[in-house]
């Protein structure tokens, strides 16, 4: 039988948000927090990002610099970071079965913070016919085997997506020493900064095919080709020996499945509150588990966000159960997904529509709660809103509804 050891706090997964979560809980003195992250080294995504655009502005830092920085603050702070150790599954409300170089474990703990992050959904789940050859990555597989492994990965790319973490990834196809031959999207039009699209096709020659899927995978052994479909029925083959999947994100929600939490329907993560409490008392989930996929910098701020309920629930406060936030067409979802009065956490959102001057109103029971100018709406990005108007939520009212106009 396998022993059970206690702590106080156990947060899953080692990324800006368990790391940030971690290193507020343990500077404030919550007895013995641990993080747990399946792989062999904590940071979580930033670690093999080499690129810049983390940190702050008076001090820039590359995605594996700020992993570093986070690291050092969780554990300076008195946290106790594992890498290699995987939760399984509960062995209780609080308690998570877990296997690591050690063997398998049982911890148990006074409260649970999950942190698992996101992942990229591959060729195989969107359903891309063809053969199976070498040569096919999604951004993460992409970025681990040049920035962690130096790998080479061919000489001729197409990246499908053509939204931030597209060009990204068309950054580190170069870096690699290879050349981007086109970038794919179903969009009429590309989801990135529009000076960071036209720098792509004028100074690195990247094509950008709008409109367009990828319909098949070809070759043998090696990639050798796609073949693309025009929305018009038109295809045509673009040849080249690596092609990238970017986007299409979907919450590591394994954890939170297996443990009966609600999951909220837009985000495919746990329904959770402006104070990220889940359905189950005692659990909490922070950054990209939550909605899939946001910065660095916007999972860390909720991770010192949930690290303050944390502490207020393990002091005994009481929490209401809040009512449902939905949305309406455009948008595709909104996290936080419940909401209280108290409730103060920005939130994010998502649109599936092109909107210029995007204006969202916040509606209960048909009676406006605010109206705020979002400004321009792009899919695959996030877009902001605040939450001044939660002091107008009636606990005991319907649903409240977020709704989305401009042109």
């Amino acid at each position: 039988m396998t022993d059970v050891r206690e702590v106080d706090v156990l947060v899953v997964g080692a990324g800006p948000a368990g790391l940030a979560a971690a290193a507020r809980l343990a500077a404030a003195g919550v007895g013995r927090v641990e993080v747990l992250d399946r792989e062999g080294q904590a940071g979580g995504v930033p670690r093999h990002c080499a690129h810049g655009g983390y940190g702050t502005w008076s001090r820039p830092l590359t995605g594996p610099a700020y992993a570093r920085l986070l690291v050092a603050a969780a554990e300076r702070a008195g946290a106790v970071v594992r890498t290699g150790v995987t939760a399984l599954d509960w062995a209780g409300p609080l308690a998570l079965h877990t296997v690591g170089p050690h063997g398998p474990g049982t911890i148990a703990a006074r409260a649970v913070v999950l942190a698992t992050g996101a992942r990229e959904r591959p060729r195989t789940a969107r359903l891309v016919p063809g053969t199976r050859p070498a040569g096919v990555y999604t951004t993460g597989e992409l970025q681990q085997a040049v920035h962690l492994y130096g790998q080479h990965v061919g000489a001729r790319a197409v990246v499908v997506g053509a939204e931030d973490v597209s060009y990204a990834a068309a950054d580190t196809v170069r870096a690699a020493g290879a050349q981007v031959v086109a970038m794919v999207t179903d969009l009429p039009r590309a989801q990135t900064a529009p000076a960071r699209a036209l720098d792509s096709r004028l100074r690195h020659g990247a094509v950008l095919l709008t409109d367009t899927t990828v319909a098949e995978l070809l070759g043998h052994g090696r990639l050798s080709g796609v073949r693309v479909r025009h929305r018009d029925g038109r295809t045509a083959v673009l040849p080249c020996d690596t092609v990238v999947f970017t986007g299409d994100f979907v919450p590591d929600h394994e954890l939170a499945r297996r443990g009966g939490l609600t999951l909220d329907a837009g985000t495919r993560g746990p329904a959770a509150d402006g104070s990220l409490h889940t359905s189950r008392p005692g659990v909490f989930a922070a950054g990209s588990v939550l909605h899939a996929v946001e910065s660095a910098a916007t999972a860390a701020r909720e991770g010192a966000h949930v690290a303050r309920t944390v502490l207020d629930a393990l002091a005994g406060a009481e929490r209401p159960a809040g009512v449902p936030l939905v949305v309406d067409p455009p948008l595709r979802w909104i996290a936080p997904n419940r909401v209280t009065p108290a409730d103060g956490l920005p939130y994010v959102l998502r649109t599936t529509a092109f909107l210029s001057g995007a204006v969202a109103e916040v509606t209960q029971d048909g009676r406006p709660l605010h109206r705020e100018r979002l400004g321009a709406a792009v899919p695959n990005r996030t877009l902001g809103l605040t939450a001044r108007w939660t002091s107008r939520v009636d606990p005991g009212g319907g649903p409240v509804r977020v709704g989305l106009t401009g042109r």
